[in-house]
Protein backbone atom coordinates (compact mmCIF):
# COMPACT_ATOMS: atom_id res chain seq x y z
CA UNK A 1 0.00 0.00 0.00
CA UNK A 2 1.31 3.21 -1.31
CA UNK A 3 1.66 5.91 1.52
CA UNK A 4 -1.01 8.24 -0.60
CA UNK A 5 -3.64 5.24 -0.13
CA UNK A 6 -2.65 4.89 3.31
CA UNK A 7 -3.13 8.24 4.29
CA UNK A 8 -6.56 8.63 2.67
CA UNK A 9 -7.51 5.12 4.59
CA UNK A 10 -6.25 6.70 7.85
CA UNK A 11 -8.01 10.23 7.25
CA UNK A 12 -11.32 8.26 6.77
CA UNK A 13 -10.94 6.25 9.59
CA UNK A 14 -9.81 9.55 11.92
CA UNK A 15 -13.32 11.14 10.34
CA UNK A 16 -15.64 8.59 11.04
CA UNK A 17 -14.71 7.92 14.58
CA UNK A 18 -14.49 11.99 15.12
CA UNK A 19 -10.64 11.81 15.69
CA UNK A 20 -10.10 14.86 12.94
CA UNK A 21 -7.81 16.75 15.48
CA UNK A 22 -5.22 14.69 14.78
CA UNK A 23 -5.10 15.41 11.34
CA UNK A 24 -4.52 19.13 12.34
CA UNK A 25 -1.55 17.84 14.89
CA UNK A 26 -0.38 15.92 11.73
CA UNK A 27 0.25 18.66 9.68
CA UNK A 28 2.97 20.04 12.48
CA UNK A 29 4.68 16.70 12.29
CA UNK A 30 8.24 15.96 10.43
CA UNK A 31 7.55 13.38 7.57
CA UNK A 32 9.04 10.72 9.80
CA UNK A 33 6.86 11.39 12.71
CA UNK A 34 3.60 11.39 10.72
CA UNK A 35 4.77 8.08 9.10
CA UNK A 36 5.73 6.67 12.34
CA UNK A 37 1.93 7.67 13.88
CA UNK A 38 -0.21 6.19 10.78
CA UNK A 39 1.92 3.40 10.91
CA UNK A 40 0.38 3.51 15.15
CA UNK A 41 -2.80 4.17 13.96
CA UNK A 42 -3.39 1.33 11.72
CA UNK A 43 -3.39 -0.90 14.74
CA UNK A 44 -5.84 0.85 16.48
CA UNK A 45 -9.14 -0.45 17.21
CA UNK A 46 -10.89 2.50 17.68
CA UNK A 47 -14.46 0.11 17.58
CA UNK A 48 -13.57 -0.77 20.99
CA UNK A 49 -12.22 1.82 22.27
CA UNK A 50 -15.82 3.75 21.62
CA UNK A 51 -17.54 0.58 23.17
CA UNK A 52 -15.16 0.79 26.02
CA UNK A 53 -15.81 4.99 26.68
CA UNK A 54 -19.58 3.96 26.04
CA UNK A 55 -19.50 1.15 28.84
CA UNK A 56 -17.90 3.02 31.64
CA UNK A 57 -20.47 3.80 33.10
CA UNK A 58 -22.15 0.81 33.29
CA UNK A 59 -19.41 -1.10 35.82
CA UNK A 60 -20.22 -0.30 39.02
CA UNK A 61 -21.46 -3.58 41.39
CA UNK A 62 -24.85 -3.38 42.48
CA UNK A 63 -25.21 -4.92 46.47
CA UNK A 64 -27.86 -7.15 46.09
CA UNK A 65 -25.56 -9.86 43.80
CA UNK A 66 -22.80 -9.35 46.78
CA UNK A 67 -21.94 -11.62 49.73
CA UNK A 68 -18.94 -12.58 51.65
CA UNK A 69 -17.12 -15.61 50.21
CA UNK A 70 -15.34 -18.35 52.00
CA UNK A 71 -11.81 -18.49 53.38
CA UNK A 72 -9.34 -20.77 55.06
CA UNK A 73 -7.08 -18.48 58.30
CA UNK A 74 -4.05 -19.87 58.45
CA UNK A 75 -3.72 -19.73 61.97
CA UNK A 76 -6.92 -22.05 62.23
CA UNK A 77 -4.93 -24.89 61.05
CA UNK A 78 -3.07 -26.87 63.50
CA UNK A 79 1.02 -26.84 63.97
CA UNK A 80 1.42 -30.61 61.77
CA UNK A 81 -1.44 -28.94 59.14
CA UNK A 82 0.71 -25.74 58.58
CA UNK A 83 4.01 -27.98 58.39
CA UNK A 84 2.39 -30.28 55.79
CA UNK A 85 1.24 -27.42 53.51
CA UNK A 86 5.15 -26.21 54.11
CA UNK A 87 6.75 -29.76 53.21
CA UNK A 88 4.49 -29.89 50.09
CA UNK A 89 5.65 -26.29 49.18
CA UNK A 90 8.56 -27.04 49.26
CA UNK A 91 8.86 -30.12 47.33
CA UNK A 92 7.06 -28.66 44.32
CA UNK A 93 9.68 -26.12 44.45
CA UNK A 94 12.34 -28.81 44.63
CA UNK A 95 10.59 -30.42 41.67
CA UNK A 96 10.70 -27.21 39.56
CA UNK A 97 6.93 -27.06 39.18
CA UNK A 98 6.67 -23.49 40.52
CA UNK A 99 7.33 -19.83 38.73
CA UNK A 100 7.20 -16.11 40.40
CA UNK A 101 6.04 -13.17 38.41
CA UNK A 102 6.44 -9.99 39.61
CA UNK A 103 4.49 -6.64 38.13
CA UNK A 104 7.31 -4.62 37.82
CA UNK A 105 6.24 -1.72 35.10
CA UNK A 106 5.80 1.39 37.28
CA UNK A 107 7.62 3.96 37.64
CA UNK A 108 8.53 5.49 41.15
CA UNK A 109 7.55 8.90 40.60
CA UNK A 110 5.16 8.99 43.23
CA UNK A 111 8.10 8.04 45.57
CA UNK A 112 10.32 11.03 44.22
CA UNK A 113 12.22 8.35 42.48
CA UNK A 114 13.48 8.50 38.80
CA UNK A 115 13.42 5.37 37.35
CA UNK A 116 11.56 1.82 38.04
CA UNK A 117 9.68 1.22 40.98
CA UNK A 118 11.83 -1.85 41.57
CA UNK A 119 15.01 0.04 41.81
CA UNK A 120 13.54 2.16 44.74
CA UNK A 121 15.62 1.41 48.12
CA UNK A 122 13.35 1.90 50.98
CA UNK A 123 15.96 3.56 53.70
CA UNK A 124 16.85 0.18 54.94
CA UNK A 125 20.70 0.12 56.51
CA UNK A 126 21.55 -2.56 53.70
CA UNK A 127 19.95 0.08 51.13
CA UNK A 128 18.95 -2.96 48.98
CA UNK A 129 16.04 -2.21 46.37
CA UNK A 130 12.95 -4.24 46.27
CA UNK A 131 13.79 -5.73 43.12
CA UNK A 132 17.05 -6.88 45.38
CA UNK A 133 14.95 -7.89 48.85
CA UNK A 134 12.46 -10.11 46.22
CA UNK A 135 15.40 -11.86 44.13
CA UNK A 136 17.40 -12.17 47.80
CA UNK A 137 14.22 -14.08 48.83
CA UNK A 138 13.97 -16.45 45.82
CA UNK A 139 17.64 -17.07 46.11
CA UNK A 140 17.37 -18.18 50.26
CA UNK A 141 14.18 -20.29 48.93
CA UNK A 142 16.14 -21.92 45.93
CA UNK A 143 19.12 -22.75 48.11
CA UNK A 144 16.63 -24.82 50.15
CA UNK A 145 14.61 -26.61 47.70
CA UNK A 146 18.20 -27.65 45.66
CA UNK A 147 16.46 -25.98 42.68
CA UNK A 148 16.50 -22.74 41.20
CA UNK A 149 12.84 -20.88 40.87
CA UNK A 150 12.04 -19.62 37.18
CA UNK A 151 11.45 -15.37 37.96
CA UNK A 152 9.47 -13.86 35.35
CA UNK A 153 9.64 -10.04 35.67
CA UNK A 154 7.44 -7.86 33.84
CA UNK A 155 7.96 -4.24 32.78
CA UNK A 156 6.44 -1.75 30.61
CA UNK A 157 7.61 0.01 27.55
CA UNK A 158 8.40 3.01 29.92
CA UNK A 159 10.64 1.34 32.03
CA UNK A 160 11.80 -1.77 30.04
CA UNK A 161 15.21 -0.81 29.21
CA UNK A 162 16.19 0.67 32.78
CA UNK A 163 15.26 -2.57 34.68
CA UNK A 164 17.23 -4.62 32.47
CA UNK A 165 20.36 -2.29 32.94
CA UNK A 166 19.64 -2.68 36.83
CA UNK A 167 19.80 -6.25 37.23
CA UNK A 168 22.71 -6.13 35.03
CA UNK A 169 24.62 -3.70 36.81
CA UNK A 170 23.32 -5.64 39.88
CA UNK A 171 24.56 -9.44 38.82
CA UNK A 172 21.21 -9.86 38.69
CA UNK A 173 21.85 -9.70 43.04
CA UNK A 174 22.98 -12.98 42.48
CA UNK A 175 20.48 -14.97 40.68
CA UNK A 176 21.06 -16.91 37.80
CA UNK A 177 21.04 -14.74 34.33
CA UNK A 178 19.28 -17.68 32.70
CA UNK A 179 16.23 -17.62 35.26
CA UNK A 180 15.30 -14.38 34.93
CA UNK A 181 12.58 -13.75 31.82
CA UNK A 182 11.69 -10.24 31.40
CA UNK A 183 9.02 -9.11 29.35
CA UNK A 184 6.56 -6.19 28.77
CA UNK A 185 3.21 -6.19 29.41
CA UNK A 186 0.22 -4.68 26.59
CA UNK A 187 -0.25 -0.89 26.41
CA UNK A 188 -3.26 1.14 24.95
CA UNK A 189 -3.57 4.42 23.68
CA UNK A 190 -4.95 7.07 26.20
CA UNK A 191 -8.06 9.69 25.53
CA UNK A 192 -8.62 13.07 26.68
CA UNK A 193 -12.41 13.30 29.02
CA UNK A 194 -14.05 13.33 25.17
CA UNK A 195 -13.21 10.97 23.77
CA UNK A 196 -10.33 11.75 21.88
CA UNK A 197 -6.96 10.05 21.50
CA UNK A 198 -3.74 12.07 23.21
CA UNK A 199 -0.99 12.42 21.48
CA UNK A 200 2.81 12.80 23.23
CA UNK A 201 4.90 15.28 23.27
CA UNK A 202 6.84 13.95 21.09
CA UNK A 203 3.62 13.76 18.27
CA UNK A 204 2.94 9.92 19.11
CA UNK A 205 -0.05 8.10 20.13
CA UNK A 206 0.17 8.50 24.01
CA UNK A 207 0.11 5.20 25.03
CA UNK A 208 0.00 3.57 28.98
CA UNK A 209 0.57 0.07 30.22
CA UNK A 210 -2.89 -1.66 29.81
CA UNK A 211 -2.91 -3.01 33.52
CA UNK A 212 -2.14 -6.12 35.12
CA UNK A 213 -4.81 -8.23 33.86
CA UNK A 214 -2.91 -7.86 30.55
CA UNK A 215 -0.57 -10.60 31.81
CA UNK A 216 -1.55 -13.83 30.64
CA UNK A 217 -1.34 -12.27 27.21
CA UNK A 218 1.35 -10.48 27.21
CA UNK A 219 2.91 -13.91 28.55
CA UNK A 220 1.46 -15.88 25.58
CA UNK A 221 2.74 -12.92 23.54
CA UNK A 222 6.57 -12.70 24.53
CA UNK A 223 7.06 -16.23 24.76
CA UNK A 224 7.14 -16.40 28.50
CA UNK A 225 3.87 -19.37 29.17
CA UNK A 226 5.80 -21.40 26.22
CA UNK A 227 8.90 -21.15 28.94
CA UNK A 228 7.13 -22.03 30.83
CA UNK A 229 5.05 -25.18 30.01
CA UNK A 230 8.96 -26.04 28.48
CA UNK A 231 9.88 -25.72 32.23
CA UNK A 232 7.21 -27.64 33.58
CA UNK A 233 5.91 -25.26 35.52
CA UNK A 234 2.42 -25.75 36.79
CA UNK A 235 1.62 -22.71 39.26
CA UNK A 236 2.66 -19.21 38.81
CA UNK A 237 2.97 -17.26 41.58
CA UNK A 238 2.32 -13.70 41.96
CA UNK A 239 2.76 -10.66 43.51
CA UNK A 240 3.41 -7.03 42.81
CA UNK A 241 6.70 -5.20 43.04
CA UNK A 242 6.11 -2.59 45.60
CA UNK A 243 5.30 -5.20 48.64
CA UNK A 244 8.48 -4.64 51.30
CA UNK A 245 7.65 -7.69 52.98
CA UNK A 246 6.51 -9.98 50.42
CA UNK A 247 6.49 -13.76 50.80
CA UNK A 248 7.62 -14.74 47.23
CA UNK A 249 6.46 -18.17 46.58
CA UNK A 250 5.56 -18.73 49.90
CA UNK A 251 6.02 -22.54 50.43
CA UNK A 252 2.89 -22.80 52.89
CA UNK A 253 1.01 -20.87 50.26
CA UNK A 254 1.75 -23.29 47.67
CA UNK A 255 1.62 -26.33 49.89
CA UNK A 256 -2.33 -25.07 50.32
CA UNK A 257 -2.92 -24.04 46.99
CA UNK A 258 -1.81 -27.33 45.87
CA UNK A 259 -3.84 -29.16 48.33
CA UNK A 260 -7.40 -27.70 47.53
CA UNK A 261 -5.80 -27.37 43.49
CA UNK A 262 -8.29 -25.14 42.67
CA UNK A 263 -7.34 -23.11 39.22
CA UNK A 264 -6.83 -19.88 41.57
CA UNK A 265 -5.90 -19.45 45.18
CA UNK A 266 -5.17 -15.94 46.86
CA UNK A 267 -3.54 -14.62 50.02
CA UNK A 268 -5.57 -11.58 51.73
CA UNK A 269 -5.57 -10.15 55.17
CA UNK A 270 -8.28 -8.75 57.53
CA UNK A 271 -9.19 -5.56 56.70
CA UNK A 272 -10.38 -3.52 60.02
CA UNK A 273 -10.31 0.24 58.63
CA UNK A 274 -13.20 1.02 56.22
CA UNK A 275 -11.03 3.57 54.80
CA UNK A 276 -7.84 1.70 53.38
CA UNK A 277 -7.02 1.88 50.14
CA UNK A 278 -7.44 -1.68 49.94
CA UNK A 279 -9.88 -3.64 48.29
CA UNK A 280 -12.17 -6.44 49.44
CA UNK A 281 -12.30 -10.25 48.16
CA UNK A 282 -16.33 -11.27 48.09
CA UNK A 283 -19.00 -13.15 45.42
CA UNK A 284 -20.32 -11.23 43.01
CA UNK A 285 -23.52 -13.42 41.68
CA UNK A 286 -22.11 -16.55 43.07
CA UNK A 287 -18.41 -16.12 41.77
CA UNK A 288 -14.86 -14.77 43.15
CA UNK A 289 -14.95 -11.43 42.60
CA UNK A 290 -12.80 -8.36 44.14
CA UNK A 291 -14.49 -4.57 44.75
CA UNK A 292 -11.71 -2.11 44.56
CA UNK A 293 -11.83 0.27 47.74
CA UNK A 294 -13.89 3.51 45.72
CA UNK A 295 -16.57 0.93 44.28
CA UNK A 296 -17.45 -0.74 47.17
CA UNK A 297 -21.57 0.31 48.15
CA UNK A 298 -21.69 2.87 51.02
CA UNK A 299 -23.88 -0.19 52.63
CA UNK A 300 -21.39 -3.02 52.36
CA UNK A 301 -18.23 -0.84 53.60
CA UNK A 302 -19.41 -0.51 57.67
CA UNK A 303 -21.47 -3.69 57.84
CA UNK A 304 -20.36 -5.69 61.13
CA UNK A 305 -21.18 -9.34 61.42
CA UNK A 306 -22.51 -10.46 65.05
CA UNK A 307 -19.01 -10.33 66.21
CA UNK A 308 -18.60 -6.88 65.25
CA UNK A 309 -16.19 -7.93 62.75
CA UNK A 310 -16.21 -6.02 59.15
CA UNK A 311 -18.28 -8.61 57.43
CA UNK A 312 -16.49 -7.96 54.20
CA UNK A 313 -12.99 -7.93 56.10
CA UNK A 314 -10.86 -10.28 53.48
CA UNK A 315 -8.42 -7.71 51.66
CA UNK A 316 -6.72 -8.26 48.55
CA UNK A 317 -2.73 -7.74 48.53
CA UNK A 318 -2.43 -8.62 44.94
CA UNK A 319 -1.10 -11.99 46.14
CA UNK A 320 -2.33 -14.64 44.17
CA UNK A 321 -1.12 -18.27 42.71
CA UNK A 322 -2.49 -19.40 39.67
CA UNK A 323 -2.32 -22.82 37.78
CA UNK A 324 -0.70 -23.02 34.33
CA UNK A 325 -3.48 -24.46 32.24
CA UNK A 326 -5.89 -21.62 33.78
CA UNK A 327 -3.47 -19.25 32.34
CA UNK A 328 -3.16 -21.32 28.87
CA UNK A 329 -6.78 -21.52 28.79
CA UNK A 330 -7.75 -17.91 29.67
CA UNK A 331 -4.50 -16.16 28.17
CA UNK A 332 -6.90 -14.68 25.11
CA UNK A 333 -9.97 -14.35 27.26
CA UNK A 334 -11.40 -10.65 26.87
CA UNK A 335 -12.26 -9.33 30.80
CA UNK A 336 -13.22 -5.62 31.15
CA UNK A 337 -11.11 -2.34 30.92
CA UNK A 338 -11.77 -0.35 33.92
CA UNK A 339 -11.14 3.31 33.22
CA UNK A 340 -9.37 5.84 35.37
CA UNK A 341 -8.58 9.60 35.26
CA UNK A 342 -5.09 10.65 35.08
CA UNK A 343 -2.93 13.82 34.51
CA UNK A 344 -0.46 13.04 31.23
CA UNK A 345 1.74 15.02 29.15
CA UNK A 346 0.61 15.69 25.73
CA UNK A 347 0.50 17.59 22.43
CA UNK A 348 -2.28 20.32 21.72
CA UNK A 349 -3.87 20.86 17.94
CA UNK A 350 -1.05 23.17 17.14
CA UNK A 351 1.33 20.70 18.39
CA UNK A 352 2.85 22.55 21.36
CA UNK A 353 3.68 20.57 24.13
CA UNK A 354 1.17 20.42 27.47
CA UNK A 355 2.07 19.61 30.93
CA UNK A 356 -1.48 19.81 32.42
CA UNK A 357 -1.85 20.04 36.97
CA UNK A 358 -4.61 17.86 36.64
CA UNK A 359 -5.77 15.33 35.36
CA UNK A 360 -6.87 15.38 31.73
CA UNK A 361 -6.95 11.60 30.30
CA UNK A 362 -8.05 8.33 30.28
CA UNK A 363 -6.23 5.07 31.18
CA UNK A 364 -7.54 2.37 30.18
CA UNK A 365 -6.64 -1.06 32.55
CA UNK A 366 -7.69 -4.64 33.04
CA UNK A 367 -7.34 -5.95 36.74
CA UNK A 368 -6.07 -9.14 36.89
CA UNK A 369 -8.82 -10.05 39.29
CA UNK A 370 -10.81 -10.00 36.78
CA UNK A 371 -10.18 -13.44 35.92
CA UNK A 372 -11.14 -14.65 39.31
CA UNK A 373 -14.77 -15.19 38.11
CA UNK A 374 -13.67 -17.60 35.40
CA UNK A 375 -12.68 -19.77 37.47
CA UNK A 376 -15.63 -22.71 39.21
CA UNK A 377 -13.92 -22.18 42.47
CA UNK A 378 -10.94 -20.66 44.35
CA UNK A 379 -8.66 -21.16 47.66
CA UNK A 380 -8.64 -18.21 49.39
CA UNK A 381 -6.18 -18.11 52.62
CA UNK A 382 -5.99 -15.29 55.18
CA UNK A 383 -2.62 -14.49 56.38
CA UNK A 384 -1.16 -12.19 58.74
CA UNK A 385 -0.85 -8.61 57.47
CA UNK A 386 2.67 -7.45 59.73
CA UNK A 387 4.30 -10.91 58.15
CA UNK A 388 4.03 -10.58 54.71
CA UNK A 389 2.01 -6.54 53.88
CA UNK A 390 4.18 -3.41 53.79
CA UNK A 391 2.78 -1.58 50.63
CA UNK A 392 5.19 1.19 49.18
CA UNK A 393 3.13 3.57 47.48
CA UNK A 394 3.56 7.18 49.02
CA UNK A 395 5.87 9.30 49.23
CA UNK A 396 5.04 9.75 52.48
CA UNK A 397 2.97 9.16 55.48
CA UNK A 398 0.56 5.97 54.92
CA UNK A 399 2.05 3.47 52.97
CA UNK A 400 5.41 5.29 52.60
CA UNK A 401 8.53 3.99 52.59
CA UNK A 402 9.02 5.07 56.36
CA UNK A 403 5.61 3.08 56.95
CA UNK A 404 7.35 -0.31 55.37
CA UNK A 405 10.85 0.33 56.84
CA UNK A 406 9.24 0.21 60.20
CA UNK A 407 7.20 -2.58 59.49
CA UNK A 408 10.67 -4.43 58.07
CA UNK A 409 12.35 -3.50 61.37
CA UNK A 410 9.37 -4.63 64.03
CA UNK A 411 9.45 -8.12 61.94
CA UNK A 412 13.00 -8.29 62.24
CA UNK A 413 13.20 -7.74 65.82
CA UNK A 414 9.84 -10.46 66.33
CA UNK A 415 12.44 -12.99 64.43
CA UNK A 416 14.99 -12.35 67.18
CA UNK A 417 12.68 -12.20 70.40
CA UNK A 418 10.73 -15.66 69.06
CA UNK A 419 14.83 -17.30 68.34
CA UNK A 420 15.18 -16.70 72.05
CA UNK A 421 16.73 -13.71 71.78
CA UNK A 422 16.40 -11.14 75.70
CA UNK A 423 14.83 -8.38 75.22
CA UNK A 424 17.55 -6.97 77.24
CA UNK A 425 20.10 -7.81 74.38
CA UNK A 426 18.31 -6.46 71.67
CA UNK A 427 19.59 -3.77 70.04
CA UNK A 428 18.00 -0.48 70.80
CA UNK A 429 18.32 0.61 66.85
CA UNK A 430 16.92 -0.64 64.06
CA UNK A 431 17.07 -4.61 63.01
CA UNK A 432 17.29 -5.46 59.57
CA UNK A 433 17.86 -9.31 58.77
CA UNK A 434 18.72 -10.36 55.23
CA UNK A 435 16.85 -12.41 53.19
CA UNK A 436 19.60 -14.35 52.33
CA UNK A 437 20.23 -15.61 56.03
CA UNK A 438 16.39 -15.94 57.19
CA UNK A 439 12.87 -16.02 54.25
CA UNK A 440 10.58 -15.89 57.46
CA UNK A 441 12.56 -15.87 60.47
CA UNK A 442 13.76 -19.27 60.38
CA UNK A 443 17.35 -20.41 60.48
CA UNK A 444 18.01 -17.86 63.30
CA UNK A 445 20.18 -19.86 65.65
CA UNK A 446 22.56 -19.29 68.20
CA UNK A 447 25.79 -18.44 66.28
CA UNK A 448 23.68 -16.44 63.63
CA UNK A 449 22.06 -14.49 66.15
CA UNK A 450 25.29 -13.83 67.98
CA UNK A 451 27.09 -12.78 64.47
CA UNK A 452 24.05 -10.33 63.92
CA UNK A 453 24.31 -8.64 66.75
CA UNK A 454 27.80 -8.32 67.09
CA UNK A 455 27.84 -7.17 63.31
CA UNK A 456 24.80 -4.28 64.42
Amino acid sequence: MDNCNLDCETKAKLLHYKQEHLLCIMETLSINKKNKLMEQLKHIDFEQLMTILQQKDQQKIQSPNVTPIHYEEWDDYGEKEQDAFTQKGMELLHNGEIGVIVVAGGQGSRLGHDGPKGTFDIGLPSGKSLFQLQGERLLNLSTRAGKSIPWYIMTSPENHKDTLTFFQASHYFGYPPEDCFFFQQNTMPALDHEGKLLLSPEGLLQLAPSGNGECFSSLKRSGALADMKKRGINWLFYCNVDNALIQIADPAFIGAAAEYNHPIATKVIEKTNVDEKIGILCLNDNRSSVLEYNEIPEDLRNEKDENGRLRYHLGNISIHLFRIDFIEEHADTEIPFHIASKRMDCMDAEGRSLSPDEPNAYKLERFIFDFFPLAEQMTVLMGLRNNEFAPVKNKEGEDSPESARKLVFKLHREWLMAAGVPLEKLPAGDIEISPLLSYGGEGLNSRSVKELLEKD
